[in-house]
């Protein structure tokens, strides 16, 4: 068995006017966050994670904006329902914040496995909708930037 790796990527995507968009989990319905996924293997640069999970989720593509790494890294206790995932023992990760600046909202086309929704959500309501403090702690420093 192949376990994720600990280390992941946040990807805010926002737009000009400070809209975010949301992902609704497919796993957890009513689970609201922002593009986020672990890196494939330990030598994966977290840029090109953020890229790739960004258009693997979404469809986006980065070039479509500015892709930009925060100073910005949560360590937190994995959620016991997705701790089967990671080895034995495994019980924090280690989140990377990155952020997409848009000019204006784009289309978006979700990996349906993974996602059952999005919105572009003014960046209150987004942080307030999102059940990772993580994410909303980051939407709330993009809307005080």
């Amino acid at each position: 068995m192949s376990y994720k790796i600990p280390r992941s990527v946040l990807v805010l995507v926002h737009t000009a006017e400070r809209e975010v968009l949301l992902l609704e989990r497919a796993l957890r319905p009513g689970y609201w966050q922002s593009v986020t996924g672990s890196v494939d293997d330990e030598r994966e640069p977290l840029v090109r994670a953020a890229a790739r999970e960004l258009q693997e989720e979404t469809g986006i593509d980065a070039v479509a904006g500015r892709l930009e790494r925060w100073n910005v890294v949560y360590t937190f206790e994995i959620y016991q329902q997705w701790r089967s995932r990671f080895a034995p023992g495994v019980s924090h990760n280690v989140e990377h914040v990155f952020a997409l600046a848009l000019p204006a909202r784009v289309p978006v086309r979700l990996a349906p496995r993974e996602h059952l929704a999005f919105d572009w959500l003014p960046w209150r309501d987004a942080a307030a909708k999102c059940f990772s403090w993580s994410n909303r702690d980051a939407i709330v420093m993009l809307g005080e930037q």
